[in-house]
């Protein structure tokens, strides 16, 4: 039958066709609650038991620490003493920015308010004390050497340079600023009034700062000018340290007179080596 240049077949046996299956006697297939759905599986299948832990003979071999039960002996003996030979023990003493150095050293220059322990006892720093002592022997080492320089040629007289400026200058600033404060810290160990001895580094390396600009004036060719700036530099450091430690010194007992006094006139001849062997011209 055509309709519409289409043939329609009739709801009618044709040759060659498949007859379809009667679903007479089938028989529907049931499975079984596996659990797939769910994962981790509740149930207990085959060798491994509760589902995801490993089999009991499985190898921990990197999961259990080397050395068994010294792990913690291990631990504790790196976090004693062999922790100071890294260099993380020593980052949170230079964790500190410019403002804080710039506010540290602006403190250095006004001796008499004795308040710069108090602001860096919960923050002192080896930032400061180091790269001041290296400009020290960097601008001792220079000037030195121009002034020199400049008096030799003035008066016509053969110049050398003269290279233990360097090594004792670094000498005289880092040896200063390390085995004064280790004295000074066993001294008020014993007289009962410890201190940090990274707070004593600190401060002894700041009351170093007054000496920069004291050696960059030492330029002007005259001698009592420079005993004048010597001085003055001198006795403002020592007031600097002084002053600061006197708060604390003063439990010591009556004996905290002393120690101050030493302290003061400890950092004058500091700064009386200075002026005989880096503020003064020998031609």
């Amino acid at each position: 039958m055509m309709s519409g240049g289409y043939t329609s077949i009739d709801n009618q046996k044709v040759s060659g066709s498949v007859p379809a299956v009667s679903d007479s006697g089938r028989v529907p297939v049931q499975f079984a609650d596996s659990g797939l759905q769910t994962f981790p599986p509740s149930g207990v299948q085959g060798k491994i038991s509760g589902g995801t832990l490993p089999p009991s003979d499985a190898d921990d071999s990197f999961s259990r620490p080397a050395g068994g039960s010294s792990s913690g002996s291990d631990e504790s003996q790196a976090s004693g003493w062999l922790h100071k030979f890294t260099v993380a023990a020593y980052k949170p003493y230079f964790d500190v920015d410019t403002t804080d150095v710039l506010d540290r050293l602006k403190e250095s220059l006004y001796p008499f308010r004795g308040t710069f322990t108090e602001k860096t006892a919960t923050n002192p720093d080896l930032y400061g004390p180091f790269w001041i002592c290296t400009t020290l022997i960097f601008v001792a080492a220079s000037i030195g050497t121009f002034v020199t320089y400049v008096a030799h040629k003035l008066r016509d007289k053969e110049w050398n340079y003269d290279i233990n400026l360097v090594t004792w200058s670094a000498g005289v600033f880092y040896g200063y600023v390390t085995v004064v404060p280790l004295v000074l810290y066993v001294i008020l160990k014993y007289f009962s009034a410890p201190s940090g001895l990274v707070q004593l580094f600190c401060l002894y390396g700041y009351s170093l700062f007054i000496f920069i600009p004291a050696l960059c004036l030492s330029v002007v060719p005259l001698e009592i000018f420079r005993w004048i700036i010597a001085a003055v530099a001198g006795f403002m450091s020592a007031t600097f340290v002084a002053l600061n430690l006197k708060a604390h010194i003063t439990s010591a007992g009556e004996r905290w007179v002393l120690i101050v006094a030493g302290i003061f006139l400890l950092q004058l001849g500091l700064a009386v080596v200075l002026k005989l062997y880096l503020f003064t011209v020998s031609v």
